[in-house]
């Protein structure tokens, strides 16, 4: 997710190594990439995290714990999206406390390599995740009903473009790449309004934390789509 986060304190050789790796890539912040926090718990628990590079906005621990205690429930063996993935911090998250699978798409061939590397430096990789470089609402349409269903999407596009939020959610609203019962997760700027139903998405509760807004949408399936 791209997100206000700061990091905190100096990061030791497992740091310096990563954004090595990263900065030899094709970074948008002139090569150089940023403090994106760490994981908050589980397998992965404690380890840093590095963006792609200055003017992104990594997933602050603060916003990690609230919306990963939310979501604790939910994640043992989720199928999960991480749109507008930024340093994959939302999808890494999930990995590190039990999903089975995480796709993370972003545009960014900088995102997408600080994505490769923090999965690298977690532990994460291999057959569970992986990573799109594509327009988030192009491959809602041409790929991700082939990679589908999800149980968990987290949605978290750049502020100055406040309309990918709704458009993302309208997208999402079809439930072709949602199972039963899936939960849609939006983060925006707090003085983005949202709609209460989008489709086949319920908006079942919001969180404000700082700045950002995480809204919960519940994917209500038709009786056709339950039975399909």
């Amino acid at each position: 997710m791209a997100a206000e986060e700061q990091g905190t304190g100096r990061g030791g050789r497992r740091r310096a190594g990563l954004e090595r790796s990263v900065a030899g890539g094709r970074s948008g912040a002139r090569g150089r990439a940023t403090p994106a926090g760490r994981v908050i718990a589980g397998r992965a628990r404690g380890l840093r995290l590095v963006g792609p590079g200055v003017g992104t906005r990594p997933l602050s621990d603060r916003v990690k714990e609230v919306l990963f205690g939310i979501l604790e429930p939910e994640l043992s063996g989720a199928r999960v999206l991480d749109l507008f993935a930024g340093s994959g911090a939302a999808g890494i998250e999930a990995l590190s406390r039990g999903a089975a699978r995480v796709i993370f798409v972003d545009r960014s061939a900088a995102a997408c390599s600080s994505v490769a590397a923090n999965l690298a430096a977690t532990g994460l990789g291999g057959p569970g995740a992986a990573i799109r470089r594509r327009e988030v609402l192009a491959y809602l349409v041409e790929e991700a009903g082939a990679e589908g269903p999800f149980d968990l999407v987290f949605v978290d596009p750049p502020y100055d473009e406040p309309g990918l939020a709704s458009a993302t959610l309208e997208r999402l609203g079809s439930g072709a790449v949602l199972a039963p019962g899936a939960l849609v997760i939006v983060r925006t700027f707090w003085r983005t309004t949202l709609p209460g139903r989008v489709g086949l998405l319920r908006s079942e509760r919001q969180r404000r934390v700082g700045e950002s807004v995480l809204a919960f949408y519940r994917f209500e399936p038709t009786t056709s789509q339950e039975a399909g």
